[in-house]
């Protein structure tokens, strides 16, 4: 998995692409360092595109909650944004709806 990151208001959007598995979990302390950042700057919602985003196993959907608990503890709003096929019924199968928000 990669993500680039854009801002754009108050707002942080990263961009998932490729397949976000167990393999790529060294990465989230990166993701978790930018909420870091973004607690200084006013920004309080970050969006999770995964319009791109491939696959996602159980260790990716666990990595989502991880960002939720970190955002939620940094008072920022974390939305999923665009996650389509597989991806989407391995979130939708996994009930996180219930917990992060989804956006079409």
């Amino acid at each position: 998995m990669d993500f680039k990151t854009t801002i754009t208001g108050d707002a942080t959007e990263l961009r998932l692409t490729g397949r976000l598995e167990f393999t790529d979990h060294d990465k989230l302390p990166d993701i978790v360092e930018l909420l870091d950042q973004m607690a200084g700057t006013g920004r309080r919602r970050v969006v999770i595109d995964m319009s791109a985003l491939e696959f996602i196993d159980s260790a990716g959907l666990g990595m989502l909650l991880i960002l939720q608990e970190e955002a939620e503890s940094r008072e920022i709003k974390m939305v999923v944004s665009g996650p389509a096929g597989d991806v989407r019924r391995s979130i939708e199968l996994a009930r996180l709806s219930e917990i992060i928000t989804i956006e079409p």
